[in-house]
């Protein structure tokens, strides 16, 4: 492949996963098709084909193309030394994302789509969760160390009960999501809900 043509190759690349993102907070999921996105991408629709098998696996790029690419080797938690302090910085930014009307149809878009489409799902979990979930481990592991969660704390658990809850609220639109229920989150993980001694 010459210069010129990897050059053309990105660019009709870029501009199909623009399009993507763009029809799909414009139309819906239901109405993003892969004849729209060619047009507005101005590329043939075998172009499209030639790099993802459906408009599932092109939006879940175009996705973290605007995310930013997915997480990175050097990505990590805060870490203060303020456990609960960090993991409500964390959680208020998971908020403000999930509220933030250019990623909401997109997000919810990626996740209907996945509880129908185990190749997406296999690629969600590889290349987004999998990776997630260890650098959430890592900040967890490393308050565990200093005595801050207990020692047989099942760290995948901690995980489950911080971010589901949240995640639970926004796909069911159960109620609002603030940054007040994401420190009611954090608080009543940490502390459990038995009364006070």
């Amino acid at each position: 492949m010459t210069a010129n043509t990897a050059r053309r190759s990105e660019t009709s690349r870029q501009a199909i996963l623009t399009a993507a993102f763009e029809l799909v907070t414009e139309v819906g999921y239901a109405r993003l098709s892969i004849e729209g996105i060619a047009a507005r991408a101005g590329v043939g629709k075998q172009t499209i084909y030639r790099w993802w098998p459906s408009k599932g696996a092109v939006l879940f790029d175009a996705f973290l193309t605007a995310m930013g690419g997915g997480p990175g080797d050097e990505a990590a938690l805060p870490d203060t030394g303020d456990l609960a302090a960090d993991l409500k910085t964390v959680l208020h930014a998971t908020v403000d994302e999930l509220n933030d009307p250019r990623y909401d149809e997109p997000m919810r878009a990626l996740n209907t789509e996945i509880v129908h489409d185990a190749e997406l799902a296999a690629a969600y979990a590889e290349r987004l969760d999998l990776p997630m979930r260890e650098i959430k481990r890592k900040r967890l592991r490393a308050a565990q160390e200093a005595g801050q969660l207990a020692a047989d704390l099942d760290l995948d658990l901690a995980i489950d009960l911080l971010w589901g809850p949240l995640l639970n609220r926004w796909m069911q639109r159960g109620g609002p999501l603030t940054h007040e229920y994401a420190s009611a989150l954090v608080d009543t993980a940490l502390t459990g809900m038995r009364p006070p001694r």
